[in-house]
C-alpha cells in the first residue's frame, strides 16, 4: 500500500468526520452513488478507498470533494502539496519596447467595439 494512498484515505476519512458521517465504506457507497452522475462504484471500490488500498479517478475525486466541501487538490494531494498548477505570465517578445507595451495595454483596455474599430483601422493600414 503506497503512503500517497494511505495519506489520501485518512484526508478522506478526516472530511466525512468532519461533516459528521462516520468513515465506513457502506456510509460513503450511499453518500457517493446518490451524487455521481455516472456508473455507480461498488462497496468493494469505497472500501478500497478508505482503507488506503486505491485512489479514484479524477471525476470521482470531483465528487468526493463536493460532497465533503473541500477542495479537490487538497483533498488528493493535502494542504501543503508541492503539486501546484501555475499559470505561467506571458512574457513581451524580446525587442518589444516600452512604447508598444503601452500601446497594447492601452488597446486592451478598450471596450471591444473600439477594439474592433482599432482592428480594422490596423488592418487597413497594413495593406498599404
Amino acid at each position: 500500500m503506497s503512503d500517497e494512498r494511505q495519506q489520501f484515505s485518512q484526508r478522506l476519512a478526516e472530511a466525512m468526520r468532519t461533516l459528521g458521517y462516520e468513515p465506513r465504506p457502506a456510509v460513503l457507497f450511499r453518500l457517493f452513488n446518490a451524487k455521481y452522475r455516472g456508473r455507480s462504484v461498488s462497496f468493494q471500490t469505497t472500501s478500497r478507498w478508505l482503507n488506503g488500498h486505491s485512489m479514484p479517478e479524477q471525476d470521482k475525486l470531483q465528487v468526493l470533494a463536493a460532497l465533503f466541501g473541500i477542495e479537490p487538490q487538497v483533498l488528493r494531494f493535502g494542504k501543503d502539496s508541492k503539486h501546484r498548477v501555475a499559470e505561467t505570465q506571458a512574457a513581451w517578445p524580446s525587442g518589444t519596447g516600452a512604447r508598444e507595451r503601452q500601446v497594447i495595454e492601452a488597446f486592451l483596455a478598450l471596450p471591444p467595439k473600439r477594439r474592433e474599430l482599432v482592428g480594422e483601422l490596423v488592418k487597413a493600414l497594413s495593406k498599404t
